[in-house]
């Protein structure tokens, strides 16, 4: 009986030592830290032997094939050894494609926009009455709804540390929303290196299997022009007519796949700014290159209703607006948001540091943001940023005394946003939580 080891009992974690029971392995499930009660229950239901807190390094190593977590990064010492033995090491998307049957899969990656990408083509598909599910970075794993409820199609979203361990992952549809700086630290600070993680996105795919990119992202084109990409390839953009692809032209979006042609206005776009317009024509093109029917397609673009934690409005006070949009874990979504600002704004920033070059920010916050309030742990790279450019600079240390702060300095007519370009980790457990106490700090008011 071959013998698998699954570093990592979150939901990618359980949801492979799931499958991988079923299908028959010894496994064993191994955790450096305090597994979630419900996780550990329900490996324990299933009669799967697990440990926390600690690895046992001999259990470890004799495994015939190893799935690690997407958190656990390759300077871990107990991955060093497992690398110095030789042991394949595989993600969970890896291990959960090998049991996904006939299905489809649409895989979706990007620095932003992907969870609304995904959430957005998983809305059209749902609504052509399709047999499909929402799995990966949103929702369940991949490895969890094969185990539970397999579909005829999936609609993954991938991250660049998931893509880093795969072998023969190869979706029908890969869509790659922009490329730009995010998680350096887990690359040694080399962008390259990120870029070529997320191209594994296409690595396997074959001619009959379709490729949509931004041709508007400088990044994603410097680097398609040295690859030898064999799919077929479907771009998207605002810069010009094609042939074939998603282009918007006079506030409409043209689709064009094959015999299928549609145009639609983005005023009938139930989600607005710039970076969604984006964001829908590449979930129609990877709808409509599974065959869903352009009438659906309109309909979902219609009906799709925005993420939580995504540019989310929570509430207005006193003429105060303030917005949820904790899930900007990167310079560019922040970048984006600001753009989409048409009030005077005061800007909630702050967290783990990835690496961040706030320069990107700067024209745009000197137009548009009256006061920043920093709320993370480590402030100076920001203080150094924009002491200049913005008049107020505070520094807070929790969700509620972010938005006390925001709505003392804020005016009738305009917006509290936050948007930390930080990653979450260290004042909340994730950026859900950041949002959570954010909404709740605003309820309180």
């Amino acid at each position: 009986m071959k013998r698998i080891v699954i570093l990592g009992a979150g939901e990618s974690g359980v949801g492979a030592a799931l499958l991988a029971k079923q299908q028959g392995y010894d496994v064993f499930v191994s955790d450096g830290g305090k597994i979630q009660d419900s996780f550990l229950k329900e490996l324990t239901s299933h009669q799967i032997p697990v440990e926390q807190d600690g690895h046992d390094e001999q259990r470890i190593l004799s495994a015939d094939e190893i799935i690690k977590s997407p958190g656990i990064p390759e300077k871990a010492a107990i991955i060093k050894k497992i690398r110095e033995k030789n042991i394949s090491v595989i993600s969970e998307i890896e291990f959960a494609f090998r049991y996904k049957g006939n299905s489809k899969v649409i895989a979706i990656t990007g620095s932003n926009g992907k969870t609304t990408t995904t959430a957005l083509t998983y809305h059209i598909c749902q609504l052509s009455n399709s047999d499909c599910a929402m799995v990966g970075n949103i929702g369940y794993s991949f490895a969890r709804q094969v185990f539970t409820a397999p579909k005829s199609l999936y609609v993954v979203e991938v991250s660049s540390f998931q893509l880093d361990d795969i072998r023969s992952f190869k979706p029908n549809v890969a869509v790659i929303t922009n490329i730009t700086e995010d998680h350096l630290d887990r690359y040694n600070y080399n962008l390259q290196n990120y870029i070529n993680s997320k191209f594994k996105i296409i690595e396997n795919q074959t001619a009959e299997d379709v490729f949509i990119y931004n041709m508007d992202d400088a990044t994603t084109i410097n680097n398609i022009t040295n690859r030898n990409i064999q799919s077929t390839q479907a771009p998207i953009t605002m810069n010009r007519e094609l042939p074939q692809g998603a282009y918007l032209t006079n506030a409409k979006m043209y689709l064009k796949w094959k015999e299928e042609e549609m145009k639609m206005s983005v005023e009938d776009f139930a989600i607005k700014g710039k970076h969604n317009q984006y964001n829908s024509m590449a979930a129609s093109l990877a709808a409509v290159a599974v065959d869903i029917r352009k009438e659906k397609i309109r309909e979902a673009l219609q009906t799709f209703e925005s993420l939580e934690h995504r540019m989310e409005k929570v509430a207005t006070i006193k003429g105060v607006e303030f917005i949820n949009d904790s899930k900007a874990t990167n310079i560019n979504s922040t970048w984006f948001a600001l753009e989409s600002m048409t009030k005077p704004v005061i800007l909630i920033l702050g967290g783990v540091d990835k690496g961040n070059d706030y320069n990107l920010l700067k024209d745009l916050v000197a137009e548009k943001v009256k006061a920043i309030i920093c709320m993370g742990t480590e402030n100076t790279k920001i203080l150094e940023a924009f002491e200049e450019i913005v008049p107020l600079i505070v520094e807070v240390s929790s969700a509620s005394e972010a938005v006390n702060t925001s709505f003392h300095y804020a005016n009738k007519g305009e917006v509290v946003l936050l948007s930390p370009a930080c990653a979450s980790f260290d004042l909340f457990k994730n950026y859900e939580d950041r949002g959570n106490q954010f909404k709740q700090a605003v309820k309180n008011l």
